[in-house]
């Protein structure tokens, strides 16, 4: 069962026999950012921060998995998988910062053929995305860890909640759904701009950065300099092809997954043309005792428009569920 709400700001439905809703209050993306400089240089210097610490490798099967590992002693591993085109440095600064000071020890890292992780020579795949995500963690010596999965990051999340469950505690799906024929696809001007061959990296990036946000509100916010990190490393056209591939070849996991037992907790902006908002329904509507959130007016980078209910949504999830 769904829970009727009512659509405020941000709404969390929890799914369970007694059924829970309860309203997070929210606070703006300007507030997080507070600085005696500029917005940008703050926000930047922050992500310069983590861009700046020097990757590690591991090898796990065919490719070298380059990451990063903010440690404290004795902590919760939590493992954040990326998306489309992205590497591990995308991320949020301001998310690395509260979870690490939350008693995590939080691992990013670049997906097969980003960022500084090789190709390898098997064929792209969700599943073998997930087979990569798996040896990581064995390679780290983690026995479970939480999963933050964003976007494709989800679609692996959420393979590898149901092909190793015992490796995973907390499950996250950020901006997700469980793919398949009945799910609602992107907007018409996301499969355009992806199907675009003749731009330039820079332009495409550009393009993907502004659709990532809903119109109104990134014209009200141009410069994006003041809230999205720009990493050193970049994708290539050739692998978000291959990406690109993956995900259309990916049959979904719409009948299999509420064999997911974990807790889970599914986030996505109302105004997502990425991964429009209805696909999570029907993720809480499969997964057992999940929780939904929705915020208002958010697209698809809802961490970098309202990193502070974001991070607030998450911990408050985190933190009940420890």
């Amino acid at each position: 069962m769904v829970l009727p709400a009512i659509m405020l700001t941000c709404i969390i439905i929890q799914v369970n026999n007694n059924g829970f809703c309860s309203f997070v209050p929210a606070y703006s993306q300007g507030q997080n950012i507070n600085s005696t400089s500029s917005p940008s240089s703050s926000f930047q210097s922050k992500a310069a921060m983590i861009d700046n610490i020097p990757s590690q490798k591991v090898t796990v099967g065919d490719i070298n998995i380059a990451y990063k590992q903010l440690d404290k002693s004795n902590a919760k591993p939590i493992i954040l998988i990326t998306g489309l085109g992205a590497t591990m440095d995308v991320w949020n600064p301001l998310l690395l910062e509260k979870l690490s000071s939350s008693n995590y020890t939080v691992i990013i890292f670049d997906n097969r053929g980003t960022g500084e992780s090789t190709a390898g020579t098997k064929e792209f795949s969700i599943s073998q995305f997930a087979n990569d995500t798996v040896g990581l963690i064995e390679a780290l010596k983690i026995d479970k860890a939480d999963v933050l999965g964003w976007s494709m990051g989800s679609f692996i999340a959420q393979e590898l909640a149901l092909t190793n469950p015992d490796k995973v505690g907390n499950l996250i799906l950020y901006a997700s759904g469980c793919g398949g024929q009945d799910a609602e696809p992107q907007s018409p001007e996301v499969i355009q701009t992806l199907s675009n061959t003749s731009m330039s990296p820079q332009e495409l990036r550009q393009k993907l950065i502004s659709l990532a946000f809903p119109t109104d509100w990134f014209k009200a916010n141009p410069d994006y300099l003041n809230y999205f990190p720009i990493p050193k490393e970049s994708v290539s056209p050739e692998i978000m092809g291959k990406q690109s591939e993956a995900i259309a070849n990916w049959t979904g996991t719409c009948n299999t997954i509420s064999n997911i037992t974990h807790r889970t907790l599914i986030i996505v902006g109302t105004d997502d043309a990425f991964t429009p908002a209805p696909n999570s329904l029907m993720l809480v509507e499969k997964i057992p005792g999940s929780w939904l959130v929705q915020i208002r007016d958010a697209g698809h980078g809802l961490m970098y428009q309202f990193p502070g209910e974001f991070n607030r949504v998450l911990m408050t999830f985190l933190e009940n569920n420890r």
